[in-house]
């Protein structure tokens, strides 16, 4: 009766979070919460539109603590830098909703972006709203989209998330290049690797 009453829990764990995590939004999509209000480390409240620039705009999901967060803090420094000087505008969420009381505290979000010199909004993405929505699961995760808010990249920030010595193609950095000459983005998604997003149970 024991394992009768662990399997059916099991169960009813991975179909809430089917119904929580929902499919990656796919290439093309229009971009979902374009306009959700979010409490940002400047104190206001922003939108992922508002973030946006003349070429688009690059969403990524990430967070304080994440060791592959911090093992590709140097990367999304640099491409976040790109982004900004190829017209394209950068928004960070964190969406660890799970470690809001805790390393993923309002607080604790302005100290990292402080400490890592962010000039870019770095919001809190309540009860994982946004995350939900774009189907987001991992940080860091990229989403990038044109000018007219449509998904044109999916995906990590190069082809080595593990090893920045065995980078060998920068993924975002193409697309960000091919976005901005007009192109069609020639590799559209690729493997996150990080750690899961924590929302709430």
């Amino acid at each position: 009766m024991k394992k009768v009453l662990v399997a059916f829990a099991a169960i009813a764990f991975i179909t809430t979070l089917a119904f929580t995590v929902g499919d990656p939004l796919p290439i093309g999509s229009a971009m979902p919460k374009a306009d959700l209000k979010m409490k940002d480390i400047s104190g206001k409240e922003v939108s992922i539109k508002d973030a946006a620039k003349e070429n688009g705009v690059l969403v990524m999901f990430s967070c304080n603590t994440c060791p592959y967060v911090i093992k590709n803090q140097e990367r999304t420094l640099a491409i976040s830098q790109y982004a900004l000087k190829m017209k394209v505008g950068v928004i960070l969420l964190n969406s660890n909703e799970a470690q809001r009381s805790d390393d993923d505290s309002f607080d604790a979000m302005k100290e990292y972006a402080k400490g890592q010199g962010y000039k870019w909004s770095y919001a809190v993405d309540k009860d994982h709203q946004v995350a939900d929505a774009f189907g987001a699961n991992r940080t860091p995760e990229c989403y990038l989209f044109d000018k007219n808010l449509k998904l044109v990249y999916h995906g990590a920030i190069d082809d080595s998330p593990s090893d920045v010595s065995a980078v060998k193609r920068n993924h975002l950095h193409e697309a960000i290049d091919e976005l901005t000459a007009g192109k069609d983005i020639s590799v559209k998604e690729s493997r996150s690797v990080g750690c899961t997003i924590k929302r709430k149970s």
